[in-house]
């Protein structure tokens, strides 16, 4: 060891133990000694330039520890600052808490206001989009209840469509108290329009739909046609399940089908059958008025009006109605095709009628047919001279023009203009070729007694507009 060395560690042993940094008690703060070994004085500002710290005068981290009472006064404004970003956190979750509230309370308002004035746009145009599907094409993929071509089995259909057709009541009472008749309908799409029978509902009635899932909802007649047996009812729901429709164009002779519907008031009844014939035309048996009609074997009662014909890809081909039937004959069903009924349920959603109708005010029994004269001479009580036709009269609207004149139930009428008539379509034919809403309307009319005796007597009566969907 040499003398500078000797001299160094003397210096080493000679310096006083330096205080530990309360900030880095593993970094003390630098001895008062010189580089490599030479004492020299201390320099404050050298040393923090080396350190990289603050320049001299200001304070140094470790070196400047507050007082108690600049502790106690830092903590009390550290503290003063926590309860003021406390309160203001406070405040913003108050007014987040009214202004969602306000919301809510706005979207109800709204909905309640808009639930309301959507009902009342049925009598201000309302459009209703209804939408058709084609039969599917053939796939590979097979399922336990779907074949190739997409085709369900009868369980399969039954399943698919059955919460898409619901129960009709219709009462005479706001309180219930009378049942009217019950009927069957189909839902149209998820905003709550059902298409049903005219014959179903009453005008003047009061309407309850119950669902597949039970729920029992009020409804509103949107528009009814008695000439097509057409009608559309609606409720305040967005939930039902909307049936599919199909292409009745597409439907053919042999093919199978499912009727769905609520006869005597058996919920969800199924009955399969096939497609006897398309494409006839069958006239109401109220009005006389003839639609294009798919015929089936499937059975269809009274209850099942209103209900569907569904092919077995699950799409409502045909709207059924035991107003288009045969009473004389068995397993002769018939149900509006779909493609003949969507045009009328449209316009019915729109204008809440069918527009350029003119009413006579009449029901009828024309003598189209056997089976007609056979009715009309039950109804009389007695057979009709070999050689007379007409236009028979079994009901007046007292609230039509006719009802004024001389024409009385159980009477005919022959002639219209001096053209004659005995099929509806001779009847309407005679009147629309010249005649419309409020124009006068001669006519020929006959009373027929049990011993063959004719008489006959002229009448003219006005024709009304018809917007109540009577016909």
């Amino acid at each position: 060891m040499n003398n500078r060395d000797n001299v160094f560690n003397e210096l080493q042993r000679e310096q006083p133990e330096q205080p530990v940094s309360p900030v880095n008690p593993q970094a003390p703060p630098p001895a008062n000694h010189g580089m490599y070994g030479y004492p020299q004085q201390y320099n404050p500002q050298q040393h923090n330039n080396m350190y990289g710290a603050p320049p001299y005068g200001m304070p140094m981290p470790g070196y400047n520890i507050p007082t108690p009472e600049q502790r106690a006064a830092l903590e009390e404004k550290e503290s003063n600052q926590r309860i003021k970003n406390e309160k203001a956190i406070v405040v913003l979750f108050v007014i987040l808490v009214v202004i969602a509230a306000a919301l809510g309370i706005s979207g109800i308002v709204y909905d309640i206001a808009t639930s309301r004035s959507r009902i009342e746009s049925m009598d201000k145009g309302a459009k209703v989009v209804i939408y058709q599907n084609s039969k599917p094409e053939k796939s590979e993929e097979l399922t336990e209840i779907v074949d190739e071509y997409g085709r369900y089995t009868t369980e399969g259909v039954a399943a698919a469509v059955r919460d898409s057709i619901v129960e009709i009541y219709t009462y005479s009472d706001a309180f219930q108290n009378k049942l009217m008749g019950t009927g069957s309908g189909v839902v149209l799409n998820d905003d709550g329009y059902i298409v049903t029978n005219a014959h179903v509902l009453d005008a003047e009635g009061y309407h309850d739909v119950h669902t597949a899932d039970g729920k029992i909802y009020s409804a509103t007649i949107v528009g009814r046609d008695a000439k097509t047996d057409i009608a559309v009812l609606k409720v305040n729901s967005s939930t039902l399940v909307p049936a599919v429709l199909g292409d009745s164009d597409e439907v053919v002779v042999g093919e199978e089908v499912v009727a769905i519907g609520n006869p005597a008031g058996l919920t969800g009844t199924v009955t399969n059958g096939i497609v006897s014939a398309v494409n006839r035309e069958i006239r109401s048996d109220t009005t006389g008025f003839e639609m294009n009609c798919i015929q089936t074997n499937a059975a269809i009662s009274p209850g099942n009006s209103g209900g569907a014909l569904v092919n077995m890809y699950g799409q409502v081909i045909g709207i059924t109605s035991s107003k288009y039937v045969s009473g004389f004959y068995e397993g002769l069903g018939f149900a509006i095709t779909i493609n003949e009924a969507k045009p009328i349920i449209e316009e019915l959603i729109t204008n809440g009628f069918i527009g350029g109708r003119f009413r006579i005010g009449i029901t009828l029994v024309d003598m189209s047919n056997e089976v007609n004269v056979m009715t009309i001479e039950e109804e009389l009580g007695f057979e009709l001279p070999e050689d007379f036709t007409g236009i028979y009269i079994n009901d007046i609207s007292e609230d039509c023009d006719i009802a004024n004149t001389a024409l009385e139930i159980g009477d005919f009428i022959t002639e219209i203009d001096g053209k004659h008539v005995e099929t509806y379509d001779e009847l309407y034919d005679a009147i629309s070729a010249k005649y419309g809403a409020g124009d006068v309307v001669p006519a020929t009319c006959a009373k027929v007694d049990k011993d063959g005796n004719i008489e006959e007597y002229e009448i003219e009566f006005m024709l009304m507009e018809d917007t109540s969907g009577d016909y």
